[in-house]
């Protein structure tokens, strides 16, 4: 029998695990919640955008700069990590600020081991929308990942991509290299692969993980798992259906274009005698118009309003007394 845990020991057990938990999560920072994609206010105009030294809109400096690396608003330290020696005294704004990051376009605080280390790891560096081509400097809004394809989306495409990101560029489910049906699928290249074909000799599988796209090296998950669907087409093969005859089905294909033409050919002779009829309308209402002219003429053509401008009689052309 083995021996029963005491209290302290599963509080102990407890703690190393959560410690290694921590220390995993340190290097794997949600792009949303890393302090250069944070969601700013800038102090003038008042818009929301990501975090950046000047604002996006009205290109004014922040009162409060946030770091890109860290996240703080102001340097409370005493030992020699800052550049800038200010024993006994706290920095803010301006003072803390060491350089500009060249790829978020955010303040980096004079912190030692922020500069030497953002620029390298910093999460934005290759930050540009995979539906708009732009990168961070091209617009004012926060970057996203595509939580399928895991992609850079700016924050006007984020939603439309994502609803249309599960669609295979195939009809079927099946291989790519074969007939089988494909068990595994990148999202990034939008194909499935088998079990024998999605083995590679470029990338290697993780243990523990699914196996790596043989093309890009994209991780893969099971096909079963993913709301995956097929690209439908409204012309060819799939417009007629199984019940179709011909070759593939391309016959009841012609035959709905074909009916589709007359009945086009028939709304446009309903239509064409809709115009007719509204023009013999218009024709009489022109014949109305002009009898209700000569009325109106007949009653003012014995009203003498005397020598006007209309009447050709300028005061120029009156004769003398």
């Amino acid at each position: 029998m083995p021996k029963k845990k005491t209290g302290a020991r599963k509080k102990a057990e407890n703690r190393r695990e959560r410690e290694k938990q921590i220390r995993a999560s340190r290097a794997n920072i949600d792009l949303a919640k890393h302090p250069c994609n944070a969601s700013m206010e800038c102090d003038k105009c008042q818009r929301r955008q990501k975090n950046r030294a000047f604002c996006y809109f009205c290109n004014s400096v922040q009162k409060l700069p946030i770091c890109a690396q860290c996240g703080k608003t102001k340097c409370m330290m005493k030992s020699s990590d800052c550049v800038i020696k200010h024993a006994g005294v706290y920095s803010t704004g301006l003072a803390m600020v060491g350089a500009i990051c060249d790829f978020c376009e955010a303040w980096v605080c004079h912190g030692r081991k922020c500069l030497s280390t953002h620029a390298c790891i910093c999460p934005l560096a290759d930050a540009e929308c995979i539906e708009c081509e732009r990168s961070v400097w091209d617009h004012g809004g926060r970057i996203f990942a595509c939580s399928f394809c895991h992609n850079f989306l700016c924050e006007d495409d984020q939603f439309e991509h994502q609803a249309s990101c599960q669609v295979l560029e195939a009809e079927t489910f099946k291989c790519v290299s074969c007939n089988r049906l494909g068990q595994h699928s990148c999202l990034r290249c939008k194909a499935c692969f088998c079990d024998d074909h999605v083995r590679s000799k470029v990338f290697k599988q993780e243990k523990g993980k699914e196996p790596p796209c043989p093309k890009c090296g994209h991780e893969t998950q099971q096909t079963k798992d993913l709301s995956m669907s097929t690209r439908s087409l409204k012309f060819g093969r799939q417009t007629g259906g199984e019940d179709a005859d011909g070759a593939s089905g391309y016959d009841a294909y012609w035959k709905n274009l074909s009916s589709s033409k007359a009945g086009d050919a028939g709304d446009r002779e309903d239509e064409y005698d809709e115009y007719e009829a509204e023009d013999d309308d218009e024709d009489d209402n022109d014949e109305g118009g002009k009898e209700s002219d000569t009325e109106t003429t007949d009653v003012f053509s014995n009203l003498n309003l005397g020598r006007t401008y209309a009447s050709g009689y300028a005061h120029y052309e009156e004769p003398e007394d």
